[in-house]
């Protein structure tokens, strides 16, 4: 072996192993490490806590205030307190896609549609812990982080990127480069192509001064100004964060509740042109999914007429509001599939002759042989300016033709050439379409909608086409039907398809298509509302379409929307004496019986005024069973009454000009109530036809009703259908929802008897109704559920903190509440199981916990608290427990409990008797005071409250309007009063919570573990919102809650924990999410609770995990789980202030072991250190565990790992 060299003599050569080795012999464990510094007996009694246990905390809030801090600093005091404003209550106006707001016109609205507005239009209320940011539950390098530190980036263009377009050119230049070595061959190309480029090149510009003599500081500092000059900020979070999983403690922001959308397609109208122009054609698009049979979309009407054609109408059709002459539309589709056609239907004037008869012409003649025909299209043309001058206002069936979508896209998708003639349709159609490359379409839908499909139903990145279409059918008059037009659809995709023996109208229909861009400019809603950005309002606008997905879309609303779509299908008057066959139906929208009572909430078609009051369907010539294909779009009022409904008025139109014989007769009348019950009346219709007039009074009556003296045709048979279709924010369309609805409003106004369906509730029985009611929700269709999720949700919460007083009694529903909440939050989990994080939280949840969730008002009509609802105190109203918790809280969860009360054992035997044992059972010091929680009198928005707000009540002026009514939510004090001269005391949501939690059982109990981390969230958000209505967010935190609060949230941490560790090998999954959101609850209240608490309920759920860890034989899993739930808590953003830096343990000048003694051969700790604060720095000691509590969790754990055979 070689002789080692001088300088490598002096290097130890003890392995890293061998250290380890000889420290670990040394100081395995805490009580050797104690032997061998010969520490006292002043510390020996803490030597009884081995590792495997957690040891008891410090009181920490005590601790700090027995040990004020001294240090000035302020970044050193930064880490040894929390910041002041730590928490912050934030009022964000929610994001309006109009420039004007969607609300209704009405001033007065019932309370429904008053609750419906105020949550599509309040503010959101988010609680921020403003310095989560520096936890590592932050993730900073979210994708919408990334898109917007990469804005404004300049596009880096290399030599490669300017290489001429077309490999053939590039080939041959590369083998010129190969072969070329003299001057003349060499093409100008890149520095390196050639040395001969040196000779021929111009110079370089000459750097000034760069010989001058510059000191070395000088030029290090103009390089690094060099340097920092356009440099971006954040320069290293550029590139793409690696694909690793998401780590555990982090949970991602939910999305803000939005109005849904599905991929998004921009069609614009061109041009239409047929062979010879006579007269005005008008036209319509909609979707139609031929799988699901459904019309998927609503319609749009354009019109591509010439002036002169337009100029043929002028005498019925009043000027054109601009929102009528849009030619581009905005289709929304949710559910793309194969099976999604693009129908356009043309209709023309109504003249004298079947559908046949006129559309001949069009077939016919040719544009080519216009002056050999021209007398006979001069004759045309006059015939046609006669029946628009007579017959104007009424439309007849024309022809139509059908788009199919997807193969439009695909083909545009993955063509490579600017212009390519491709078939449209099957068969032998001579259809066409070009497709060209749309470089002005710069948005492109995101991929983040809620969508689905196949990856070839892609609508958001195709290329712009531009269809041609060249061929239309002409429309059957005995085939208007949806029924039929599904089959000609289903047709069209067969090879041998009966519609290419069918003659063609030929025509030229133009139309772009592309995906939609993200913001498009002058588009209007289906409400014809303007949405930003909209410059000019003079401007053609593009319309959005409203959808009707072909399957259900699960969304909550967020906006107001209230329209109604009446579609006449068919009608039979073959037994129907008399003459009647060119039949219209005229649709109108009555609030009452006098013809002057139409309602101008019709929207107009296209050039045309926006709204009309009647709309006339089509007439199909000399039929008397005519079938429509009409769709008539009203605007419904919010508030509706009894007296408003649709009439169906049926006319006879005379098409031949007879003297003394007027245009239009009426042949029979109809109508539709709009309530039925209080119920919006919407489905299918059957109805039978009058043949007279409606009496006085009609409009509350159904036509089935016989009423006396009038004639029916057919005997009072149902000879007209009807459908009538509502997309509605404010009415449910579902029973259950109505009901529960309808019953919590009817206690807010005492409004009884209360009709719901066939049933009308008394006082009296209104309690068992309620709660039936509740219960019932589980019944309700999941749809109309989540639409309606954040409404329904608040008035269940407002049940929790508001029980009702219902004759005399006060019924508290906190329990049937919880219980509800517990059904709903689960059927949304396993139903929408595509809609969570990996933490199993459903998305529409966390938004609503995190956006809409605010403590409510306690006090009816009144607004929450917050803006806009500073006005009143946060009052609540609920019942009080007793003063002393039963001993039996967490364990006996059999016991007879209270129909009212969950703390009151046993049956009451009156009434009366309840009451008294809710007001003065168990002492006076928490139960016998109406207290309200001190919310602010008037506040600026986002201030706080002032704190001598607390001692006042102010009572809003709708409890004024019901202080002598017994029913009523508030007004129950006196009379409780006067009963037993006292006054019940108030319930937060949080600990009534709480306390529902602690005492469930069965089913609901499970189903509240099963979504725990909807509660806990739900649990924090309230406590957070209390103490900042309160304005005790910087009150000393022991002060903060209530002793019996805390004592449910102890008993429900330790029962969790006890779930944890009994089901752990049983329900694998459901323990890991509960554990987690354990873990999140605990690190939520360190930043608002007592931590010595909090530390307490983590040492709980410790000391029950280790006790079953350690009688496991493969405990693997068990400690896994605690490995996450010790990290979700450990990144907390305050980690460090948590654990106490500068605790006594910490000497006031420690010395550290200097770098030689570390590295030296005897020891990494030398055993001449003397200091006892010293020696608890390097060891895993009981003080050190109890005082830097988190710390000593995970290096104990660390510790076991690493050696688990050691003592202790």
């Amino acid at each position: 072996m070689a002789e080692r060299r001088a300088f490598a003599q002096k290097i130890s050569r003890t392995v890293a192993a061998e250290v380890r080795k000889q420290i670990s012999g040394q100081y395995g464990g805490s009580p050797q490490l104690l032997k061998n510094l010969n520490i006292g007996s002043s510390v020996s009694h803490h030597t009884t806590v081995p590792l495997t246990e957690a040891v008891d905390p410090v009181e920490l809030e005590d601790y700090l205030i027995t040990h004020p801090i001294t240090v000035e600093s302020r970044p050193l005091r930064d880490l040894l307190e929390f910041p002041p404003d730590d928490i912050e209550v934030v009022y964000t106006p929610r994001e309006c896609r109009t420039l004007v707001s969607a609300v209704p016109e009405e001033s007065e609205m019932d309370p429904h549609v008053r609750d419906c507005v105020r949550s599509y239009t309040e503010d959101w209320a988010i609680v921020n812990r403003k310095y989560h940011r520096m936890g590592t539950g932050f993730n900073p390098n979210t994708s919408d982080k990334q898109k917007e530190r990469q804005k404004g980036l300049p596009k880096q263009i290399f030599e490669s990127d300017e290489a001429p377009d077309g490999n053939s050119y590039q080939d041959e230049q590369d083998d010129l480069k190969r072969r070329s070595m003299s001057i003349d061959d060499t093409p100008r190309g890149s520095w390196a192509c050639s040395i001969f480029d040196l000779k021929n090149s111009l110079p370089d510009a000459l750097l000034p001064n760069l010989l001058d003599r510059t000191p070395n500081e000088e030029i290090d500092h103009h390089n690094e100004d060099q340097r920092k000059s356009s440099r971006h900020k954040e320069l290293f979070a550029l590139h793409p964060a690696p694909d690793e999983e998401e780590p555990i403690e982090r949970l991602c922001v939910p999305e803000v509740p939005k109005e849904h959308f599905g991929q998004r397609l921009l069609v614009k109208c061109l041009s239409l042109k047929f062979e010879i122009e006579i007269e005005p054609i008008f036209a319509s698009l909609a979707l139609y999914d031929v799988k699901e049979k459904k019309k998927i979309s609503e319609n749009f009407y354009f019109d591509l007429n010439s002036e002169q054609m337009k100029g043929m109408l002028r005498p019925h059709v009043p000027p054109a509001a601009i929102s009528t002459l849009a030619r581009s539309a905005i289709f929304s589709i949710t559910y793309p599939s194969q099976d999604v056609f693009l129908v356009i239907k043309l209709e023309k004037v109504l003249q004298q002759g079947d559908i046949g008869e006129c559309a001949e012409p069009y077939m016919i003649f040719k544009e080519s042989d216009a002056a050999k025909n021209k007398e006979k299209l001069e004759k045309l043309k006059c015939q046609a300016e006669q029946f628009c001058q007579r017959l104007g206002k009424y439309r007849m069936p024309f022809a139509w033709t059908a788009i199919h979508l997807m193969n439009i896209v695909s083909s545009a998708g993955s063509l490579e050439r600017d212009s390519t003639e491709v078939e449209v349709g099957t068969g032998e159609r001579k259809g066409s379409w070009s497709e060209r490359r749309n470089s002005s379409i710069v948005g492109r839908r995101s991929l983040e909608r809620t969508t689905s499909g196949d990856e070839a139903c892609n609508l958001t990145s195709f290329r712009p086409a531009t269809l041609t279409v060249t061929n239309f059918f002409k429309q059957e008059g005995d085939r208007l039907s949806d029924e039929d037009l599904y089959k000609f659809l289903a047709d069209m995709r067969r090879p041998s398809s009966v519609l290419r023996r069918l003659r063609p109208i030929t025509a030229q229909l133009k139309i772009d298509i592309s995906p939609a861009p993200e913001n498009p400019h002058y588009c209007l809603t289906p409400e014809l509302l303007q949405v930003k950005l909209y410059p000019d309002s003079r401007v053609r606008p593009t319309r959005e379409i409203l959808e009707f997905p072909a399957r259900d879309v699960y969304v909550p609303n967020t906006t107001y929307r209230n329209l109604l779509y009446v579609y006449p299908q068919s009608l039979n008057f073959a037994n129907r004496q008399g003459s009647a066959r060119n039949i219209t139906v005229k649709v109108q929208f009555m609030y009452g019986e006098d013809p002057s009572n139409a309602m101008q909430v019709i929207f107009g078609k296209s050039s045309c005024p926006e709204f009309s009051k009647e709309a006339y369907t089509a007439v199909v010539y000399h039929n008397r069973s005519p079938d429509f294909h009409e769709e008539i779009k009203i605007k419904l009022p919010a508030t509706l009454t009894d007296h408003h409904h649709l009439l169906f008025t049926f006319y006879h139109v005379s098409c031949q000009q007879k003297q003394n014989t007027p245009l239009e007769t009426p042949v029979g009348y109809t109508w539709i109530p709009m309530l039925q019950n209080g119920r919006l009346k919407t489905g299918q219709f059957c109805l039978p036809v009058s043949l007279e007039k409606p009496p006085q009074a009609y409009s509350v009556l159904s036509p089935e009703v016989p009423l006396p003296g009038m004639k029916w045709v057919d005997n009072h048979k149902g000879v007209f259908n009807v459908e009538v279709v509502a997309v509605s924010s404010l009415h449910t369309q579902d029973p259950y929802l109505d009901k529960f609805f309808a019953l919590v409003h009817a206690l807010d106004e005492h409004m009884f008897p209360v009709r719901i369906g066939d049933m009308r509730i008394m006082e009296n029985n209104l309690e068992s109704e309620l709660k039936s009611s509740i219960s019932a929700l589980n019944s309700s269709q999941l749809e109309p559920v989540v639409r309606f999720l954040h409404l329904l949700l608040d008035k269940l919460i407002l049940l929790v903190v508001r029980p009702p007083v219902i004759a005399g009694q006060i019924v508290n529903l906190g329990q049937a509440s919880f219980e509800a909440m517990a059904s709903i939050i689960n059927r949304l989990h396993k139903n929408l199981d595509g809609n969570q994080d990996q933490h199993g939280r459903n998305s529409l949840l966390a938004s609503y916990i995190y956006y809409v969730f605010r403590l409510p008002n306690t006090y009816p009509n009144s607004p929450s608290p917050g803006p806009g609802g500073l006005g009143g105190s946060v009052h609540y109203a609920t019942m009080a427990r007793s003063a002393v918790r039963p001993a039996s809280l967490n364990l006996n969860r059999s016991r007879s409990l209270s129909n009212s009360n969950p703390d009151i054992s046993g049956t009451p035997t009156s009434p009366d008797d309840e009451v008294r044992s809710i007001i003065g059972s168990k002492g006076l010091d928490r139960s016998n005071s109406w207290v309200n929680t001190g919310g602010p009198k008037a506040a600026p928005w986002g201030s706080n409250p002032s704190p001598s707000a607390e001692s006042t009540q102010v009572v809003s002026p709708a409890t004024d309007r019901s202080c002598n009514r017994m029913s009523s939510h508030t007004e129950t004090s006196s009379f409780l009063q006067t009963l037993t001269g006292r006054l019940p005391t108030k319930k937060l949501f949080h600990e009534e919570l709480a306390l529902q939690w602690v005492v469930c059982s069965g089913s609901v109990r499970e189903a509240a573990l099963q979504q725990a981390w909807f509660f806990f969230e739900l649990m924090v958000k309230s406590m957070v919102h209390h103490l900042y209505f309160a304005d005790k967010l910087d009150a000393p935190r022991k002060n903060r809650f209530p002793e019996r609060f805390m004592d449910d949230v102890n008993a429900l941490v330790s029962t969790i924990a006890g779930d944890i560790v009994s089901r752990f090998q049983k329900d694998t999954e459901m323990v890991e999410r509960l554990n987690t959101s354990l873990a999140f609850f605990l690190n939520d209240l360190l930043s608002i609770m007592d931590r010595g608490f909090v530390f307490g309920l983590i040492k709980t759920c410790y000391k029950q995990v280790s006790t079953k860890l350690y009688s496991l034989s493969n405990p693997s899993n068990l400690a896994s789980l605690r490995l996450d739930f010790l990290r979700i808590i450990c990144s907390h953003e305050h980690y460090v202030t948590l654990n106490l830096p500068c605790s006594l343990l910490t000497p006031p000048a420690s010395p550290s072991p200097s770098v030689s003694s570390a590295t030296s051969q005897s020891s990494g700790f030398s055993t001449n250190v003397q200091d006892q604060k010293i020696a608890n720095m390097f060891e895993l000691s009981v003080p050190f565990r109890q005082q830097h509590y988190l710390a000593g969790l995970v290096l104990t754990e660390l510790a076991v790992i690493l050696d688990p055979d050691a003592e202790g």
